[in-house]
């Protein structure tokens, strides 16, 4: 499957600063830029604050980008691996503080189940950091094969306290 041009949507996070890149919102801003030189940026979300999850500590700056390519889903991973390391991502426990999270949340050749990579991202569909941002750029996109990015993100937002 590696030869046809398919779409992905990747979820890019920062809690750490970088030396050259600056606080989180401009290391997201640095890996959509490097996403755009790899690959093709077809389009990416804002970017938005939230709360750190888990024992993450600092809070998060998260965006959604889509990129085309005729990677196939191994081959994405290793380079978007790639990209983390080149930023500085040191491998480490689960949910700590990161300088720079790219996950594969969907593409456009179905589903997807190898060792290591799972694809839909079995918690996307569970993450408001992650499909709000999908649901701005790629409203009808289709995450469980039912309800879209935009239904998605309207039911998270129903399991939101009220502040």
């Amino acid at each position: 499957m590696a030869d046809a041009t398919q779409l992905y949507a990747i979820a890019i996070g920062s809690n750490r600063p970088h030396g050259s890149h600056g606080a989180p919102p401009q290391v997201v801003e640095a890996a959509i830029a490097r996403l755009d030189e790899d690959f093709g940026l077809f389009d990416s979300s804002s970017i938005v604050l939230n709360r750190a999850v888990g024992g993450a500590g600092r809070d998060f700056a998260n965006a959604v980008a889509l990129v085309e390519t005729d990677l196939g889903p191994p081959a994405m991973l290793r380079a978007l691996k790639a990209i983390e390391r080149e930023f500085g991502r040191r491998s480490g426990r689960r949910w700590s503080a990161r300088v720079l999270d790219l996950d594969i949340i969907d593409w456009s050749g179905g589903a997807w189940r190898s060792s290591g990579l799972t694809i839909p991202h079995p918690a996307a569909a569970s993450r408001a950091f992650v499909i709000e941002p999908l649901a701005s750029i790629a409203p009808g996109w289709r995450l469980d094969g039912s309800a879209t990015a935009r239904q998605l993100a309207h039911r998270l937002a129903r399991r939101q306290p009220r502040r």
